[in-house]
């Protein structure tokens, strides 16, 4: 059910992460995603594939994003959502370094969550933008710390 809400209501343009684990070193990279969110908030479980299959979603897939939902075991009141979805936005480090960059390396351009609960999405917290949480019925104050903090070891996996 909130596979369908990601796919109707989050940018659109995603991979499951579970497509993504190409290599032993993307594989792990995405297992260490996982472990610092459960981390952070140890009762979520995670879905390493959050988007529908269906032709429709099919057609929307960028290979430079990568998703991973998690789910509460019931509605969070400090989080304001049942579900997660953190959608880990790449660009090619040939675009930054011109020096002759592996071509196959990717460099992290930003994090994007969302929380979605049975009505759809609730809130959608950027670091492209201005780190600040946004929609409906918003984290808490010390919640949005903790996915911020979430968003910038990310950051740090994929450095």
């Amino acid at each position: 059910m909130y596979a369908y809400y990601f796919s109707l209501n989050f940018t659109g343009l995603s991979v499951n992460a579970a497509e993504q684990a190409s290599s032993i070193e993307f594989a792990s990279k995405i297992a260490a995603v996982v472990a610092l969110m459960k981390a952070g908030l140890p009762d979520l479980r995670a879905d390493l594939k959050p988007w529908t299959n269906d032709p429709e979603t099919r057609g929307l897939v960028d290979p430079d994003s990568i998703d991973i939902g998690f789910h509460f075991p019931g509605v969070s009141r400090s989080y304001r959502c049942r579900s997660l979805l953190v959608q880990i936005r790449f660009c090619a480090a040939a675009d930054f370094d011109e020096g002759g960059a592996n071509d196959q390396a990717r460099r992290v351009i930003g994090v994007e969550m969302a929380g979605f609960d049975h009505r759809g999405q609730r809130w959608q917290l950027s670091t492209i933008d201005d780190w600040h949480c946004e929609g409906i019925e918003i984290p808490s104050p010390p919640q949005a710390q903790q996915l911020k903090h979430c968003c910038r070891q990310i950051f740090e996996v994929f450095r």
